[in-house]
């Protein structure tokens, strides 16, 4: 049997509202050191992992390890009016079929079983080699970022020297160009200031629809770390919790000028086979 709780349901909700915007269908993995999932977007261009330690909830139980195939739109949909003071409960039979999902606010209980569905687990090994420059921002800072670049084009051009970063964007009419100093002191609804960790100057571009995409994870986290090399697919953390229980981390395979602008599969760029 497995089950756990959360003492905000409105936390649940952010996770899946984080991870959804990837996939629609994804496979969780839970064993009695916590949740676990992996997952790739329908183009095969970023990948999404998520972990979630048992400590993290407020109970905890899992008798053996179990893989979750999920409809995240369905569970979207029975989430959406959750507040921040209800609770949820997730629970599944060793040899059952459905999910069970029980919210309870102060005055009544609710109880949804959810079809389980059969997926195909693929496990990627992640590259995980130290990157060229760690940056690390408000995650409402660089969502905000992302929403200002958006309308302007495709790719989102990233220059990052030890003083900064900028982020560009030049579309067919118009571009734009948005710069952060590490020596200037963040605005009060920034929060953290920005920090890089440099081992030599690095200029690369993204898919800026699927950055923009990633910021969903916002609320989870203060902050973001985006972890950059000009050979291997971007990170993009976010930490949940404060005490290093979780996390969800996007991978993003850089965008390379040829004849046409071409975004490389993230099982191409993402994946390193001599990894275990």
């Amino acid at each position: 049997m497995f089950e756990l709780r959360f003492e905000a349901a409105s936390l649940l909700k952010q996770i899946i509202d984080a991870i959804k915007e990837l996939t629609d269908q994804c496979t969780i993995e839970v064993s009695s050191t916590g949740l676990a999932l992996q997952a790739m977007d329908s183009s095969h261009v970023s990948l999404i992992t998520f972990k979630l330690k048992a400590e993290f909830f407020a109970s905890y139980r899992c008798d053996r390890t179990l893989n979750l195939g999920l409809n995240l739109k369905v569970l979207n949909k029975l989430l959406k009016t959750v507040s921040n003071t209800d609770k949820a409960t997730l629970r599944a039979e060793d040899d059952g079929d459905q999910l069970k999902l029980i919210i309870e606010s102060p005055r009544r209980t609710t109880t949804f079983d959810v079809k389980l569905i059969d997926l195909e687990a693929e496990v990627l090994n992640i590259n995980t080699s130290e990157p060229k420059a760690t940056i690390k921002m408000a995650s409402a800072e660089f969502k905000q970022i992302c929403a200002d670049l958006l309308p302007l084009g495709d790719t989102l051009v990233m220059e990052i020297t030890k003083d900064g970063i900028s982020f560009s964007v030049t579309g067919s009419d118009t571009s734009g160009t948005v710069t952060v100093r590490t020596d200037a002191e963040p605005a009060e609804d920034e929060g953290a200031r920005t920090e890089i960790q440099l081992q030599e100057p690095l200029t690369i571009s993204f898919a800026l629809r699927l950055l923009s995409q990633f910021t969903k994870a916002t609320p989870l986290s203060p902050t973001v770390e985006l972890r950059v090399s000009s050979d291997q697919p971007l990170c993009v953390s976010y930490e949940i919790g404060t005490d290093g229980h979780g996390s969800i981390q996007y991978y993003l395979a850089p965008k390379i000028e040829d004849e046409e602008t071409v975004e490389p599969t993230a099982t191409s760029a993402v994946v390193d086979d001599d990894d275990e």
